[in-house]
């Protein structure tokens, strides 16, 4: 079973080019399923997987308490690993494909209105000596490049210098699954990308610091869990905004976005989405927040 781990991690990286975050979260579902299938159900090998001991194993993590969205990623993780390890021949047939998964249900995403997100970009920057005020103009061009291409925090922390094309206005991303597209930058973004990195990067950068584009106070490349933070202070020092992540912002913008005119095939190249139906969420979100306009503001609603 410990072979048969490794070899679904490398298949999981390798050949479905998955995200270093969506490998540890799949191999660590498995280790779980592979620990019940030995300890709690009897199996001394992978013949020994069958229907009963996957939906034993969801069965226990139910009563345990987990939440729906991670029943649902449990099991897609061992539909995954079953298929895997039929097409491996270590399975005679697939129990996976007989697995259900608990539907998750799709919650609106929490987005800013225009004037909240203008009442953030525009907020007063701390004031520090030359490395806080290096940092501060860090902290605005992620604040306005997160804003005007959505893209994902990890998309973000990957960009290198040479990934903005400032004659074209666009930034080049490597998103999920190594697919790389081009996403078109507004004016506002490639100025406070271009004072970073012209005024604030020097400050901060170090021998170790590569190509990098964003960089932390260490000089190393930017992580998510920083990127995180920036958005959380910049929108807290705007005063009555609503929390939010750089998820957020991904939201808010193709929310602006559709509200504004954009087609949602569009929308769906810009945000990396390999299903139409993904994008489709944010229409309904611009419908409720008609609907809810409608009603606050028309006289016999």
């Amino acid at each position: 079973m410990a072979a048969a781990l490794v070899a679904f991690r490398r298949h999981l990286a390798a050949e479905r080019g998955l995200s270093p975050h969506t490998v540890r979260a799949y191999i660590g579902d498995i280790s779980a399923l592979l620990r019940h299938a030995a300890e709690e159900e009897g199996c001394t090998g992978l013949a020994d997987l069958d229907i009963a001991v996957l939906r034993g194993w969801l069965g226990s993590q139910h009563r345990a308490g987990q939440a729906r969205t991670t029943l649902a990623r449990r099991a897609a993780a061992a539909r995954a690993f079953t298929a895997f390890a039929r097409d491996r021949g270590w399975l005679a047939s697939d129990p996976g494909a007989q697995l259900g998964a608990p539907k998750v249900g799709r919650h609106l995403p929490q987005v800013l209105r225009q004037d909240e997100v203008r009442a953030v970009l525009d907020g007063p920057d701390p004031a520090g000596d030359d490395a806080a005020a290096a940092l501060a103009l860090r902290d605005a061009a992620i604040m306005e490049l997160l804003y005007a291409t959505g893209i994902r925090v990890s998309e973000l922390c990957g960009l290198d210098v040479g990934d903005l094309d400032t004659s074209r206005r666009t930034v080049r991303v490597l998103g999920k699954r190594s697919k790389e597209r081009t996403v078109p930058v507004g004016i506002p973004a490639v100025r406070a990308v271009l004072s970073w990195a012209g005024n604030g990067r020097p400050a901060v950068a170090v021998a170790a610091s590569g190509a990098a584009l964003f960089l932390g106070a260490r000089g190393g490349r930017i992580d998510p869990r920083t990127v995180r933070r920036v958005v959380h202070t910049k929108i807290a020092v705007a005063g009555s905004v609503p929390d939010t992540g750089p998820h957020g912002l991904r939201h808010t913008a193709a929310t602006h976005l559709l509200e504004g005119g954009a087609d949602l095939r569009s929308v769906q190249e810009m945000l990396g989405h390999a299903s139409l139906a993904t994008t489709q969420l944010y229409t309904h979100v611009s419908i409720d927040r008609l609907i809810s306009a409608y009603r606050q503001a028309h006289p016999r609603a």
